[in-house]
């Protein structure tokens, strides 16, 4: 296909693609499935990155309810994302950009400056070609560099949302060399009420695939079982793939597992001989095997965390949930994950946050909840409990302490309550003019220096860090200096902002806040220094003196 000027579209880019779609239901988990697929590929020593299709018209998720979409993920360069980059930057290890992921909102706003500006220079913009040569030339930007590019399509095949992309996908597939790319869809196979296993779904799916031009090279059946062997005869007879090309995803207790699951049902071998790329994997004894030591070690105990926050939805505090996982992955012991509502303080959820072992206090946005969070500071601080808040919990910990220990009744946050008369957190000085909510914040990974002979120094390993921020307000500097003077220790900072608090160790032995969002930048393989810490604190071990791996910047 000849370059278009006019849409910056080069087909030259980027070498192997792998492309995930999902039928039958939304939130089968394709895209844990496809950063497994991406995570034995890196093992086999390939150089492997991911691209994130959201079909929805929003330019970023930055905007959206989490108790609708899931936690808004955020990128090192300040890109509000889909959760799923999270899922990516985690199983691979990789840092990603706004570029990986790919929206309606963000490829229809790019056609249209241009064509607001000239740059057809008169031809009429339509969906085909403008619209979907943006969509490839996006896809083959962010893959330059890598051996394999994954790309999720979200949504259901079948979506008006989705057509233009699965359009762009067919076109994709005319302008590569057949060994150069591959097509994987992920369905579900329920049972019926006689014990069953159902291949209608997947046949009624693959046949909307195929009625817009794509035939899936593998199938990927998600099921509470593995697939029965007559179950894959079936699937592979009537959607026209091989045996061989049918594979099992069935539920297991960790999503960390289900690299092993797929490696065990021969996914990434099978892959690496359709894409031609497995006489240049490493042989099997050089590949990467700690993921695997990690998530199937034999852990040493129990701890119990409770996350304070108001949303009652794992997925609204994801990255939180997966960094406590990791920091029990380095201590081994299982993390269990205890949720108390910030709203109903008065009512049981307070005696389930006491009878935890470390209590979290997340992010967030509005007033809804904040009082039950500061509850939850004000025990943890009053009776050593070890404490970790991150960004609003950092902020509402400043709220806490000016209350209860300056004396402070109602300082509180201008953000939440704009009258009181002791705003100890206020908005950013930048932000003063600004009207438009959409990707305005601070955001994205900023370094903050750290004071010798802290916790937060013994904890990163050294006097400064870089980890990423999402937020609007901050502490008031006017405050600063009383609140010192009482014994909140401000450890970090980035100029004048304040961005690490902490007590020292002869008030408590584990209380930290940070204006940052740590639990962004954890792996399985890496976690996240304050995760570390507060698991510590819980089994006894003295963060204050026992230094975690130090974070890179």
């Amino acid at each position: 296909m000849p370059t278009e000027p006019e849409t910056d579209y080069d087909p030259e880019l980027g070498r192997k693609f792998i492309f995930v779609t999902g039928g039958v239901m939304s939130g089968l988990g394709k895209g844990i499935t496809a950063a497994s697929t991406g995570r034995l590929l890196k093992n086999a020593g390939f150089d492997v990155t991911a691209v994130k299709i959201d079909p929805y018209l929003n330019v970023d998720a930055g905007t959206m309810n989490p108790f609708q979409h899931g936690e808004v993920y955020v990128l090192k360069d300040g890109g509000e994302v889909d959760l799923d980059l999270g899922n990516y930057e985690r199983f691979l290890d990789i840092d990603m950009t706004f570029d990986h992921n790919v929206t309606t909102g963000k490829t229809y706003q790019h056609v249209i400056e241009k064509e607001r500006s000239g740059d057809y220079l008169g031809r009429t913009v339509q969906i085909i070609p403008h619209i979907t040569d943006d969509i490839k030339r996006r896809i083959r930007e962010a893959a330059e560099g890598n051996d394999v590019c994954i790309i999720e399509v979200g949504g259901t095949v079948g979506d008006i949302e989705g057509m233009p992309y699965l359009e762009a996908l067919r076109q994709f597939a005319h302008e590569e060399d057949e060994d150069d790319i591959l097509f994987t869809h992920v369905t579900l196979v329920p049972y019926s009420k006689n014990g069953e296993q159902k291949t209608k779904p997947t046949q009624h799916s693959v046949k909307e695939l195929r009625s817009i031009g794509l035939q899936p090279d593998i199938l990927v059946g998600r099921c509470s079982d593995k697939l029965d062997i007559d179950t894959k005869e079936k699937i592979a007879l009537f959607c026209d793939v091989p045996t061989e090309a049918v594979f099992s995803n069935p539920d297991v207790d960790d999503i960390y597992h289900v690299p092993l699951m797929v490696e065990e049902e021969g996914l990434d071998q099978y892959v690496m001989e359709e894409l031609d790329i497995a006489t240049e994997a490493l042989p099997e004894d050089e590949r990467e095997n700690r993921w695997r030591d990690l998530v199937t070690q034999q852990t040493e105990g129990e701890v119990e965390v409770a996350l304070v926050g108001k949303y009652d939805l794992e997925d609204a505090y994801m990255s939180v949930h997966e960094a406590l996982k990791h920091a029990g992955l380095e201590k081994n012991v299982d993390v269990n994950v205890r949720w108390v509502n910030s709203e109903k303080m008065g009512d049981h959820h307070a005696d389930r946050m006491r009878e935890a072992d470390a209590i979290v206090v997340p992010g967030g946005f509005g007033a809804r909840g904040t009082e039950g969070k500061i509850e939850a500071i004000q025990y943890a601080r009053e009776n050593d409990v070890p404490f970790l808040g991150l960004c609003l919990g950092f902020q509402m910990a400043v709220v806490e302490y000016a209350r209860n220990v300056l004396d402070l009744d109602d300082a509180h946050s201008a953000e939440l309550d704009e009258d009181t008369p002791h705003p100890v957190i206020d908005i950013l000085p930048e932000q003063y003019e600004i009207e438009d909510m959409g990707g305005t914040m601070r955001l994205g990974a900023h370094e903050t220096d750290i004071d010798a002979n802290t916790l937060a120094a013994t904890l990163y390993g050294g006097e400064s860090c870089t980890e990423r921020h999402r937020h609007r307000y901050e502490v008031n500097p006017e405050y600063i200096d009383d609140l010192e003077a009482a014994g909140l220790k401000f450890s970090g900072y980035a100029e004048n902002r304040m961005e690490i608090l902490e007590l020292a160790p002869e008030d408590h032995p584990y209380f930290i806040g940070t204006q940052f969002h740590p639990e962004f930048r954890s792996r399985p393989t890496r976690a996240s220094p304050p995760f570390v810490g507060l698991l510590e604190a819980v089994l006894g071990d003295d963060p204050h003196s026992v230094t975690t791996e130090e974070v890179s910047h």
